[in-house]
């Protein structure tokens, strides 16, 4: 019976400790005024990619999707785009991350922020290191050409991933495509 009721105890820690390590920072509303600010109004854009589309978004960032469908946040102010914005989701080690990647209104990084993080703290890149993958482009973010974090390999190597695919998809399938206005109140 003591052997029983230990490994109960065991047990509940285990839960309890793992619950205690998901941190979520903000939420999708939040997201949407850390990406465009105040006041911004923000549409759902999303995109149902090309077989030939996926080709090419996989060939240019190095990158695996696993649908065609992705969707794009589209922040405006005053009617024009003040910039895109994408939700991304991976597993680090054997939980997830959430990150928001911020592109500019011509498709350059901007912004990259922690959503959510369900590893362990240590395991995730200290808020300056996102910093150095601004304004590059998709071929220089790799390991070994963006300064890597000691301890949270397989978490840069998950950002850089993400970051690389919305890079791609908004270059393969957003990049030129002209802003459709709509007069308000009609077609």
């Amino acid at each position: 019976m003591r052997r029983f009721v230990s490994l109960c105890v065991c047990a509940l820690l285990a839960v309890f400790s793992a619950a205690g390590v998901a941190k979520i920072y903000y939420s999708k509303q939040e997201a949407m005024v850390l990406a465009f600010g105040e006041g911004a109004s923000v549409e759902m854009r999303p995109l149902f990619l090309t077989e030939d589309q996926r080709k090419t978004i996989e060939r240019l960032g190095h990158v695996r999707l696993e649908s065609a469908l992705y969707t794009f946040y589209v922040g405006r102010r005053d009617g024009e785009i003040v910039g895109y914005a994408a939700i991304e989701t991976h597993t680090v080690r054997t939980k997830p991350e959430t990150l928001l990647i911020v592109l500019t209104p011509d498709g350059r990084l901007r912004d990259v922020v922690v959503l959510a993080f369900h590893e362990p703290p240590e395991y995730q890149p200290p808020e300056p290191w996102f910093r150095q993958l601004l304004e590059k482009d998709v071929d220089t973010l790799r390991v070994g050409v963006v300064e890597g974090v000691s301890g949270a390999t397989l978490s840069v190597r998950g950002t850089l991933e993400s970051v690389r695919k919305v890079l791609s998809i908004y270059r393969v399938a957003l990049a030129g495509e002209r802003p459709v206005t709509v007069a308000a109140g009609g077609e």
